[in-house]
């Protein structure tokens, strides 16, 4: 979880407890009336477990304070916004994940990314974008195959890259060109795609060659908005950043990554010497 979701969830946990006292309520008073452990009360009032809405619900109804209900349940989603497990995220399929990048990018001027391993989503030939997300279906439980669907979405994204004024700052790690993401054939046309791309006005395309010194550790894949939010994925979850210090020191992360990455014409034989390597 992120420093500004556990400030969130501390937050909350410190208007539950003044709820809690203004009706003249002990913790373990509280317990009692709701059914739940002592320690559930502690850990709720105390940042160390989330309430859910329901929680909020019976927590607010012994302690006369069901006014507060609205504030505190959106208090509660924007926590879990915070950290989007995927399967909440895909419960109702790939698209709908999708539209969401696609409504960012209508709020954004300045994307940046970073992507040590992959190549990123907006410039994923469909065919790529089509095995990621079949992968990410197949590893989950319970999500809607709807992979055409978000293979279609994603490529809508690819709009933003030919209009508008959005600049788009990528840096990929030399890896990326290697991974093996749905054999020769798939890799062949990703690589041309970004033969294509790398001279789009809107975009600027670095690489960081496998044997460059890192001025700072590769770290994870991250995309920034402008400088309002980042986003990290993991196997597990998605996670949002908003507080503004931690947005600054991924921008400081890009600045240092951006030292050790290729532009251009080394960028180009980067891509082209990985293209000749494909068996």
């Amino acid at each position: 979880m992120s420093i500004e979701a556990q400030r969130a969830r501390e937050a909350l946990g410190g208007r539950l407890r003044e709820l809690r006292r203004d009706a003249g309520l002990t913790g373990r008073a509280l317990a009692a009336l709701t059914g739940w452990q002592l320690s559930k009360i502690s850990k709720i009032e105390h940042g160390k477990q989330t309430a859910t809405e329901g929680d909020i619900r019976l927590w607010c109804r012994h302690c006369h304070g069901e006014e507060a209900v609205p504030d505190l349940v959106a208090a509660v989603r924007n926590i879990e916004s915070l950290w989007m497990e995927w399967r909440r995220a895909l419960r109702t399929g790939t698209r709908q994940r999708q539209q969401r990048s696609l409504d960012l990018y209508e709020k954004t001027h300045t994307i940046r990314v970073y992507n040590p391993n992959m190549i990123w989503g907006t410039l994923q030939t469909a065919e790529y974008a089509e095995t990621i997300l079949r992968q990410l279906v197949g590893f989950l439980d319970d999500v809607p195959d709807d992979v055409d669907e978000g293979v279609a979405a994603r490529m809508e994204r690819q709009q933003y890259l030919y209009r508008g004024d959005r600049r788009f700052n990528v840096i990929l790690g030399e890896q990326a060109l290697y991974t093996n993401v749905g054999g020769p054939s798939v890799m062949r046309g990703q690589l041309d795609r970004l033969l294509a791309a790398i001279s789009l006005p809107r975009l600027s395309l670095g690489i960081i060659p496998r044997n460059v010194p890192y001025e700072i550790w590769p770290g994870p894949m991250f995309l920034m908005f402008d400088e309002r939010m980042v986003m990290l994925e993991t196997y597990s979850a998605e996670l949002t950043v908003t507080e503004p210090r931690e947005i600054a020191l991924y921008g400081r992360a890009f600045a240092l990554l951006q030292r050790s990455a290729v532009y251009g014409e080394p960028a180009r034989q980067l891509i082209t010497q990985a293209l000749a390597e494909l068996v």
